[in-house]
């Protein structure tokens, strides 16, 4: 047993236990939140596939989110620093209400990407939202407490689509309903963060680093070249870029390998979040107290290896009852409730015939995705847990921004990237590269995540009786 290794985590000390009442409201307000963003992520890529893009140009209007939050994160959550974590989640989440709003109303794709810069340039909701868990809890309990922010995608992946799918059964398949139905959860998260969210960052702690920028690429570069933390933002942009390149194209790859329409897909989301939630809201803090940050890192990323390269694999066979016409029909209709659209153009996606139906490429995709979804579940707060450990206090909001930017640079690149793969190489090939590049990062943080001070705290702690 190394000394990262706390010696029995059923015996957890008061100072060790999350504080739940405290937490609470903030994650309800993320988990509401999120709820508008997941009502549209399922959605989102079948909807501009019906307009006969083609999945390069799907995978730029997937990147629009990520790109306008490497400007806005950094900066929200440097002024976050100093005036507080509530002023600025209310002016995020603001930005967020009016792109719902403006996608809801889009009829051209040029108003989708619009909708999507909007809802992005002011993205800082998830980076204050750890910033306020930080304040929330100590070096012990954070990465349980960063945790159930991928808790909330979870439950957000769970009930987002299964909200979307339903509005669009009872709306006709009229792709705006969604989009409002996504703004009154962003509109209610509002109201919860003005009425229920108490300051978690004292006034008297605010503005400690008024002397540096809120963002300059100097201080990315100061970030990346401090060796405490510098392999670690690198770590968390490199696996974003293979997890968010699966999360983009999951919709598109399920559409031209099994001939899954929009309810189909919603399921995979639904069985991916539950599976998200058990880790996030449960297993990672055990995890985390006994096998320690470092080694969670390393699991993770083999995980998400071996998911990935299995995915690429995955038979290509409709189920039983599969129909290419009917689904071509319901992507034709998915635009119908859009007057001022023109008539629906071929899909730019291959579908697959109805010559080889059976269980073998469901089955297969359900077993992939299990250590997809645990793998992808630990690592983003697991990393970024380590780094709030490796920081001084007072610079936890600004390296959490700069975090986030790292992690909307993967998001921008990845549909972008995987898009252009996916288009010229097949729809296999994002996939199996994700795997690959997995593999190479395990290699390099075997080398380069070494032991760091929380971990002699740990031991000394350990040593002392945890006093």
């Amino acid at each position: 047993m190394n000394s990262e290794q706390v010696p029995d985590d059923t015996a957890v000390s008061g100072d060790e236990k999350l504080d739940f009442k405290r937490i609470l409201p903030i994650f309800v307000i993320v988990l509401i939140d999120l709820l508008g963003l997941t009502i549209i992520i399922p959605l989102l890529p079948l909807y501009a596939a019906s307009f006969g893009i083609t999945p390069a140009v799907i995978g730029l209007l997937g990147a629009a989110y990520p790109t306008m939050q490497i400007i806005g994160a950094p900066v929200l959550g440097r002024l976050s620093d100093r005036y507080g974590r509530k002023p600025i989640l209310i002016i995020s989440q603001v930005g967020t209400f009016a792109g719902f709003i403006l996608l809801g109303f889009a009829h051209t794709v040029v108003l989708l990407f619009i909708a999507r810069i909007v809802d992005g340039i002011s993205g800082a909701n998830i980076s204050t939202a750890q910033a306020a868990i930080t304040d929330s809890t100590t070096e012990k309990t954070r990465t349980q407490g960063l945790g159930l922010i991928g808790a909330a995608f979870g439950l957000g992946f769970i009930v987002g689509p299964v909200i979307a799918f339903i509005s669009l059964a009872a709306s006709n398949n009229d792709y705006r309903i969604p989009a409002f139905v996504a703004a009154g959860f962003s509109l209610l998260s509002i109201l919860l963060t003005t009425f229920w969210f108490h300051e978690t960052l004292p006034e008297e702690e605010r503005g400690q680093r008024q002397n540096l920028d809120t963002f300059s690429f100097k201080a990315l570069m100061k970030a990346l070249s401090n060796p405490a933390v510098g392999i670690l933002l690198i770590l968390i942009f490199a696996q974003q870029l293979a997890f968010g390149g699966f999360e983009q194209l999951l919709s598109l790859f399920t559409l031209s390998n099994q001939g899954f329409n929009a309810s189909r897909n919603a399921i995979i989301f639904v069985y991916v979040g539950i599976i998200v939630v058990a880790v996030q809201g449960y297993f990672i803090g055990k995890w985390s107290r006994r096998f320690g940050d470092r080694r969670l890192i390393y699991g993770g990323l083999a995980l998400l290896a071996i998911g990935l390269t299995a995915i690429a694999f995955t038979p290509r066979q409709p189920i039983p009852g599969y129909s290419k016409a009917a689904l071509e029909a319901e992507l034709s209709g998915g635009r119908q409730g859009v007057a001022e659209t023109p008539p629906t153009q071929d899909v730019a996606v291959s579908l697959p015939d109805e010559s080889n139906t059976g269980w073998l490429g469901l089955g297969w995709i359900l077993v992939a995705m299990v250590p997809i979804a645990i793998g992808g579940g630990i690592l983003q707060p697991t990393i970024n847990s380590l780094i709030t450990k490796r920081v001084e206090p007072q610079e936890i909001g600004g390296i959490l921004g700069i975090s986030s930017s790292f992690l909307s640079a993967a998001n921008a690149l990845a549909p972008v990237i995987g898009g252009i793969l996916f288009q010229t190489l097949g729809p296999r090939s994002p996939f199996w590269s994700g795997g690959l590049l997995m593999a190479l990062l395990l290699i390099l943080a075997l080398r380069l995540v070494t032991p760091g001070r929380e971990e002699n705290m740990a031991a000394g702690l350990a040593r002392g009786g945890g006093h």
